[in-house]
């Protein structure tokens, strides 16, 4: 499937690095700080970080999720704010990235640094019918931790 990628920023594959697969192997697509300079988020602080880049998702029957990078969150508590970022198929303008800084240590963000990873996934739609039954499960009306650890 061909995703089409508008450049917001001219700079996109000169001085800020290209959406890209890191290995063959990567399921997400890095996207880059789209920003003029460093920007340093201090501890719970939360920024607005620019890809610049728009995508053209052709059909309703895919998403787009943006995912925080792993070693970013895991060696540095950078993760995003809003967990899982959606985009939509009509959504057309720029990601942006809310970042957020779960550390007690401000962390500087340089321009072109990779933020967040891109992944497409199906969707499927469904219709909603209300019930007064559901049907029996194993785990039944078992709430928030009841299977344990």
């Amino acid at each position: 499937m061909i995703i089409k990628f508008k450049k917001i920023n001219p700079a996109i594959g000169e001085t800020i690095p290209s959406p890209s697969y890191a290995t063959s192997g990567a399921a997400g697509i890095d996207l880059a700080a789209s920003i003029d300079g460093p920007l340093t988020v201090g501890p719970g602080e939360r920024v607005m970080i620019p890809t610049g880049l728009a995508i053209d998702i052709p059909t309703t029957e895919i998403v787009g999720l943006i995912f925080p990078r792993s070693g970013l969150a895991s060696k540095h508590g950078l993760s995003l704010a809003n967990a899982v970022g959606v985009i939509d198929s009509d959504y057309k303008g720029e990601i942006i990235c809310p970042v957020q800084n779960n550390s007690k240590q401000s962390y500087q963000i340089k321009p072109g640094d990779r933020i967040a990873q891109l992944l497409f996934m199906p969707v499927l739609r469904v219709q909603i019918e209300y019930t007064e039954e559901l049907s029996e499960s194993e785990r039944g009306k078992g709430g928030f931790g009841s299977t344990g650890r």
